[in-house]
């Protein structure tokens, strides 16, 4: 089974090695890695470059966002398996590819997601959110629940017959692509009660009110463009599902 891992970047020069360096560590996986720099002004290509061959495909050229440069390294890919992981994140540990894989080897399973923590920028080590998914149930989407996005797993062929993200869903496209797999086409899935990615606190979704409304109003847009009855007080439903998450560090 073998693994494609995207990274989109864009000036982060001071974060990309370290995300570089916690997919490269992973252990008994077979691994395709790929970095899509959307010309980074700082020293982030030269960062990439250090690392030669190890980055198995490394794309450079402008894109309309990151959800743009996520495609493209959809494009790209070849794995079995395909994940995301964000330039000023880090996988937990060396084995969280490996415990993907001893799910994914049943065929029966089309994707797989975790836990994710949110940590201090300059204290690592200091968790402010613990996002812990639970046991899967579709049912829980409407009730405003979803599995952090990073730690989600799919085989290949879902994104071959569902498409890739919408770019035109600024602020809810992974939002969007996870109602479309899980909830839309029924994808079958297996949840891993551990820490699968550490994300560094911010997110362009959350970076103000303004944001955040916009986010709500394309939560709604996710439903309907899969030709499905947004869930009652989605607005708020959702917002109220992470509030247990700053509980549990």
């Amino acid at each position: 089974m073998k693994f494609s891992v995207i990274t989109a970047v864009y000036n982060r020069g001071t974060t990309i090695g370290g995300a570089i360096d916690s997919v490269l560590s992973q252990l008994d996986v077979e691994l395709e890695l790929i970095v899509v720099d959307g010309n980074s002004t700082d020293d982030t290509p030269q960062v990439i470059a250090g690392y030669g061959e190890q980055v198995s495909k490394s794309i450079r050229e402008p894109d309309t966002g990151i959800y743009d440069a996520l495609n493209k390294g959809l494009r790209a890919a070849t794995g079995d398996v395909i994940g995301f992981l964000h330039a000023d994140d880090w996988l937990a540990d060396a084995n969280v590819l490996a415990d993907v894989a001893r799910l994914m080897d049943d065929p029966k399973v089309d994707g797989v997601f975790g836990d994710l923590v949110y940590v201090d920028g300059q204290t690592p080590d200091k968790v402010h959110r613990y996002w812990r998914s639970g046991p899967y149930d579709v049912r829980k989407f409407r009730t405003g629940w979803m599995p952090p996005h990073p730690t989600v797993y799919f085989r290949r062929e879902l994104y071959e017959k569902y498409g890739d993200f919408d770019c035109s869903i600024p602020t809810a496209a992974d939002y969007e692509l996870l109602v479309r797999m899980m909830v839309r086409h029924g994808a079958r899935m297996r949840y891993i009660p551990q820490v699968m990615v550490k994300m560094r606190t911010g997110g362009a979704s959350n970076a103000s009110l303004q944001n955040r409304l916009q986010a709500n109003r394309d939560d709604r847009s996710a439903w309907l463009r899969n030709g499905l009855k947004p869930p009652l007080g989605l607005r708020f439903t959702k917002p109220l599902r992470k509030l247990p998450q700053f509980l549990r560090r």
